[in-house]
C-alpha cells in the first residue's frame, strides 16, 4: 500500500490565503482533495467550519461542497458547446436553485471576474485565461466560504496567469478562503504563506497550520 498522506496536520484560519508547493508526487493534489471532501482519509479526520466531516454521507458531503467549497482546476473543466452563463450556472444545480435565479447569479459572477461581455460565448471561443476566469466564476457562484484552487495558472501564459491569481487575491480580501495547489515557487512565494510537502509529508510551513 502507498500512503498518499502521512502524519499531516494543516489547520487554515478563515480567510487566510497560501500556496501548497511541491513536485509532482509530493502529495499536494491528495491535500487537495482531501481538503475538499473529494476523497476520505483512511485514518485521521477532517473539519471544515468546525464540523468533522468523516462521518458525514455521501449525500451530505456534496450538499457541503455545493454550499461551503469551490474549486478551480488547472483544465478548466468546462461543458464543450455550453455558454459560459450555463457552464457558471450549473454550479448551481445542486443547490436547489430555480433555473432563473441560477443564470441570474451566473452572470453576476460572469461580470465579477470581467467576462460580462462573454456571457454567451462557448469554451471554444474564448482564450485560456477567458476559460479560467468562467471556471473561477462557477466556483464562487454558490458564495463558499473556502476556494480551492489545484495549479490554476498552469495552462496559462504569464499574463493570464496573472491575471486569474489577481482574482483569487481579491476573493480573498473580500474574506474567502483560498488555498492555491502549485509546483510554481514563484506563484507560491507570491503568497502570504508557504506550506511545503514532500513525499506526503508537509516539511515547512505547519507552524501556523483542517480548513476553515
Amino acid at each position: 500500500m502507498v500512503r498518499a498522506l502521512s502524519d499531516v496536520t494543516l489547520t487554515v484560519e478563515p480567510g487566510e490565503m497560501l500556496g501548497i508547493v511541491g513536485a509532482s508526487g509530493s502529495g499536494k493534489s491528495t491535500m487537495l482533495n482531501i481538503v475538499g471532501t473529494l476523497d476520505r482519509p483512511t485514518t485521521g479526520r477532517v473539519e471544515i467550519d468546525g464540523v468533522d466531516v468523516s462521518g458525514l454521507s455521501d449525500r451530505a458531503l456534496s450538499a457541503l461542497r455545493s454550499t461551503t467549497i469551490g474549486f478551480v482546476f488547472q483544465q478548466f473543466h468546462l461543458a464543450t458547446g455550453v455558454s459560459a452563463i450555463d457552464n457558471v450556472a450549473d454550479g448551481l444545480l445542486y443547490a436547489g436553485v430555480p433555473r432563473a435565479e441560477r443564470r441570474a447569479r451566473a452572470a453576476s459572477a460572469l461580470e465579477g471576474v470581467g467576462l460580462g461581455r462573454r456571457i454567451h460565448h462557448r469554451p471554444h471561443e474564448l482564450s485560456g485565461g477567458e476559460r479560467q476566469r468562467v471556471a473561477i466564476a462557477r466556483a464562487i457562484v454558490g458564495g463558499p466560504k473556502l476556494i480551492l484552487a489545484d495549479e490554476p495558472t498552469g495552462n496559462l501564459d504569464s499574463k493570464s496567469g496573472a491575471a486569474v491569481m489577481a482574482i483569487l487575491r481579491e476573493l480573498n480580501r473580500a474574506g474567502t478562503t483560498v488555498l492555491v495547489i502549485t509546483h510554481d515557487p514563484q506563484i507560491a512565494a507570491s503568497l502570504p504563506r508557504q506550506v511545503a510537502m514532500r513525499d506526503g509529508r508537509i516539511v515547512a510551513g505547519a507552524s501556523q497550520l483542517s480548513a476553515p
